[in-house]
């Protein structure tokens, strides 16, 4: 029996995984079963279950992907505190850029709907505290970042990465909302709002 390699096994796993997305989008996260996803894969049942063993563990697929994104992002930007301001423009844009991708916004549809669904699923709550992990690690950079005099000494490290995330995920609903709402009208508000926390002195 011919080996299945590794680029196969991959391609596979995304086909699904795009098959899964497809039907999300188009009847909502609830009301997809697996026979819907087996469906629009064209794969077998079989084929499907050596990937995943359940819808759950496809979303967990799904938002893996995407958290080793944001992970990535945001090392990068912990890697350059010594420079807030700079590392702040690159995770900002960077980000924004990211969900200007229309296939981006349509993963991030399913995702509202995961996100509601997590609160009554516990293994799908899981998965979204995964994605939330990230800003704990950038909060204790920031914070140090603080103390070594980089920021100014009434930073609120805490607080600033908790209004980061909202900004954020206030973009990704209002995508959701209103399709075609682009970084364009957000991103450089949002800078110059987070950009001014960043300096010393008054608001």
């Amino acid at each position: 029996m011919p080996r299945v390699t590794e680029a196969h096994r991959i391609s596979q796993r995304q086909r699904i995984l795009d098959a899964a997305l497809t039907c999300f989008d188009r009847s909502g996260f609830h009301r997809t079963t697996m026979t819907h996803i087996i469906g629009e894969s064209g794969l077998s049942a079989g084929a499907i279950y050596s990937y995943f063993d359940s819808k759950d563990a496809i979303v967990e697929a799904i938002a893996a992907d995407r958290h080793e994104r944001e992970r990535a992002l945001a090392t990068a930007a912990i890697d350059h505190l010594d420079d807030p301001a700079t590392a702040l423009r690159t995770f900002v844009t960077g980000y924004l850029a990211w969900l200007d991708d229309p296939e981006e916004q349509r993963r991030r549809r399913v995702g509202v709907a995961v996100w509601a669904e997590s609160l009554h699923q516990p293994r799908l709550a899981e998965s979204v505290a995964a994605g939330l992990a990230p800003r704990a690690a950038v909060a204790a950079a920031l914070e140090q970042a603080r103390q070594r005099g980089k920021l100014p000494a009434d930073f609120d490290a805490e607080g600033f990465t908790r209004i980061v995330l909202a900004l954020i995920q206030g973009l990704i609903l209002q995508q959701a909302f209103e399709p075609g709402t682009t970084s364009s009208t957000y991103g450089p508000t949002m800078l110059r709002m987070l950009e001014a926390l960043l300096s010393p002195g008054p608001l």
